[in-house]
């Protein structure tokens, strides 16, 4: 069975904010304080495009198709994955932690799992698959404790 160890962090990760806590107490009493914060403004995908999507001629006469155009906000949330996978190598690289804990939205986790350096990975206690990006600090220890020993 996993455990919350002292000094393990935590990241709670959406498309759009990160949070990277540490614990400084134990698995079974978690205090998790803030390490850092990183946020991206990432406006709706309507407000990012400049036109509307693309046409282009068909076979038969005056018909045109539109064409699928880039979810620049979709976009940004990879990139932002990226940007977190990179945080976390450079933070473990500086053996910043022995061990985390990374809770995210199922899309947002398989986006950084796929981005993560085996260095990083290596490192991983638990994925939980779940936002918690808008919970207070208090109820993420609870929801972390739980998953944790559940798993």
């Amino acid at each position: 069975m996993a455990e919350l160890v002292n000094g393990a962090w935590v990241l709670i990760a959406d498309g759009e904010k990160a949070l990277f806590l540490r614990n400084d107490v134990d698995g079974e009493n978690p205090d998790l304080n803030v390490v850092r914060i990183e946020e991206q403004e990432n406006p709706s995908d309507f407000d990012q495009s400049a036109n509307k999507p693309g046409r282009k001629q068909d076979t038969g006469i005056g018909q045109v198709s539109a064409m699928e155009d880039t979810d620049w906000h979709q976009l940004a949330k990879e990139r932002f994955a990226d940007e977190l996978a990179d945080i976390l190598y450079k933070q473990a690289h500086k053996n910043k932690f022995e061990k985390i804990v990374i809770a995210a939205p199922p899309k947002i986790l398989g986006e950084l799992r796929d981005k993560m350096h085996k260095e990083v990975s290596s490192r991983v206690l638990a994925e939980i698959d779940k936002d918690l990006t808008n919970h207070p600090i208090d109820k993420i220890e609870q929801r972390i404790k739980e998953d944790i020993a559940s798993a």
